[in-house]
């Protein structure tokens, strides 16, 4: 009897987006604990998290032309093992100082091996000649919705922050570190020393670019803001308001991995309107959802129905726009995408978390209206 390989191109960017959501998700679940922990203001939370978007954005500089040059599989290996002890440093953090710090480089790790995944996972995609981006991005979902449901144990059982993140990143590491390790010939192109390391986003790459936007920065509002929220307006406990960035990930993981169905059946354009209708409904019911927490959970769930197809969308086109390297196209989405996602709920936040919801839900309705720019034709 034959025996099936265990480590397959699918099973290692897998591996490789369920590292990143696991790790992105403890911190998400962990957030409002911290801001307990160090007596932040909103402000002060804020700024913190202006740290960690800078630290990606700083990443993209340069990560699409190391996959171009040195290919993907080996950016991707190298900013995970960087990733899992910036996650250690930052779980155990003393003061505001080391925190910021450690968000940086926490932040910066995380973009790094984000652009490399997914430009592997193009490759992968094209070698398995079929669609399969947003299964691969349900992983990163199903990874975020682990991270954080774990963050609502450690809280039930006042297990210490420092330990939580010790123990995820050693046995995220152990457990799904060995399946990044395939044989892969990766694409390398030559002649890139020179290059720009993103691509100057203009004419159909902008209008990608600002979808990608749209998608991140509903994506960063639930993940920084939505435990907060749920805990300081709805008035739920610690525990409970982990379970808003829960749900939202749970919704994104089920459409995710039937999203590449549909998208053969009513196309990406069709999909993208669908989608930024659902992410508008789910932030209009977190606007109304001061009767009690059902409401407010369901509208988190609505926002994930909502963003989990485009994400994947968006970094396809990138990785089969004809014009720019796929490196370059690919982190110039994920600038707009993450640079929105890390940066966005800081910058809005601030100001007013109800504010933010709204803002974000104009960025909504805009995915639905620019739709047709996933069109190649």
């Amino acid at each position: 009897m034959r025996v099936p390989k265990l480590i397959t191109p699918w099973r290692s960017i897998a591996a490789g987006f369920l590292i990143n959501g696991v790790l992105f998700g403890t911190w998400a679940g962990h957030i409002a604990s911290v801001k307990d922990q160090f007596s932040l203001t909103d402000p002060d939370l804020s700024n913190l998290l202006l740290l960690l978007g800078l630290g990606a954005l700083l990443s993209f500089r340069f990560a699409g032309r190391l996959c171009d040059s040195m290919g993907a599989p080996r950016i991707t290996r190298a900013a995970a093992c960087a990733l899992l002890v910036a996650t250690v440093f930052l779980g155990f953090a003393q003061t505001v100082q080391q925190l910021g710090l450690s968000l940086f480089l926490f932040g910066m790790c995380h973009g790094l091996l984000d652009v490399a995944i997914n430009n592997w996972g193009s490759e992968v995609e094209k070698h398995m000649r079929r669609s399969v981006m947003s299964s691969f991005h349900a992983m990163f979902s199903l990874g975020a919705g682990l991270g954080a449901a774990k963050g609502y144990v450690a809280a039930v059982y006042d297990v210490r922050t420092n330990i939580d993140f010790l123990i995820t990143a050693v046995l995220t590491g152990g457990i799904l570190g060995p399946f990044l390790l395939l044989d892969w010939q990766s694409t390398v192109l030559k002649n890139v020393k020179g290059a720009a390391e993103l691509a100057f986003p203009r004419g159909a790459l902008l209008l990608v670019g600002l979808i990608a936007f749209a998608s991140g920065l509903g994506e960063g509002m639930a993940a920084h803001w939505g435990s907060v929220h749920l805990k300081e307006v709805i008035k739920t406990t610690e525990q409970d308001a982990i379970l808003g960035y829960v749900g939202f990930c749970a919704a994104m993981v089920i459409m995710r991995l039937t999203v590449d169905s549909l998208v053969t059946r009513l196309g990406p354009v069709m999909v993208t309107r669908l989608s930024g209708v659902s992410a508008t409904c789910g932030i209009s019911l977190i606007l109304l959802g001061f009767s009690g927490p059902f409401v407010s959970l369901v509208g988190f769930m609505l926002m994930g129905v909502g963003y989990a197809a485009i994400m994947p969308l968006a970094f396809k086109w990138a990785a089969t726009y004809p014009l720019v390297p796929p490196g370059q196209a690919i982190a110039t989405v994920a600038t707009f995408a993450y640079g929105a996602m890390a940066l966005g709920p800081p910058a809005i936040g601030a100001l007013s978390r109800h504010f933010g919801f709204f803002i974000v839900g104009i960025f909504a309705m805009l995915v639905a209206v620019l739709a047709p720019a996933l069109d190649h034709k």
